[in-house]
């Protein structure tokens, strides 16, 4: 085991310092407990200074900056605000919304489906999301919180006219009646 590879409680030997215990290690750096001095030192992890007197293996892998980074990346990716797949009812795969003017000179809009229904799945999450801010807000007294959750609950009946897209009942929005 080379020296840069050492754990928590290895002892080394310092020509200055004279015994000490490794305390504490990160990515770069050893801080070592000198018993004669009484005092924690800081080495670099390659510093060839020191003899290794026992080693000790570390308790888990070194971690570096882009596997911290890799593993923040990961955990915003895993709670934020993507919606969870909701299938579109079967009839209307591949179809398409399409918007005709009055005025025959404008051109119509043609969207597919499931763009549509896509960004319909996302209003519901946003909503979902504000529902939950609302609940959890501290400045909001309970009046408070009701007067916007009904904002929130006929916001969900007015989305009740596109429960005809989904394919499972339980993904539909409900309104204050139901």
């Amino acid at each position: 085991m080379s020296a840069s590879e050492l754990g928590v409680g290895s002892k080394i030997s310092h020509p200055k310092f004279g015994s000490g215990v490794i305390v504490s290690v990160d990515a770069t750096y050893y801080k070592i407990y000198f018993s004669g001095t009484e005092e924690v030192k800081t080495l670099a992890r390659d510093y060839e200074g020191f003899t290794v007197e026992e080693s000790k293996l570390p308790d888990f892998p070194m971690l570096t900056m882009k596997d911290v980074e890799k593993a923040i990346r990961e955990a915003l990716i895993a709670t934020s605000e993507r919606a969870p797949l909701v299938p579109l009812g079967g009839k209307w795969m591949g179809g398409k919304l399409v918007l005709e003017p009055s005025d025959s000179s404008l051109q119509s809009k043609e969207v597919p489906l499931e763009t549509f229904f896509h960004k319909i799945v996302m209003v519901r999450e946003k909503l979902r999301v504000l529902e939950q801010n609302i609940n959890n807000h501290p400045k909001l007294d309970d009046e408070d919180r009701v007067g916007l959750q009904q904002y929130i609950t006929r916001c969900y009946g007015s989305l009740t006219t596109f429960n005809v897209l989904f394919a499972y009942k339980e993904d539909q929005f409900k309104g204050s009646g139901s």
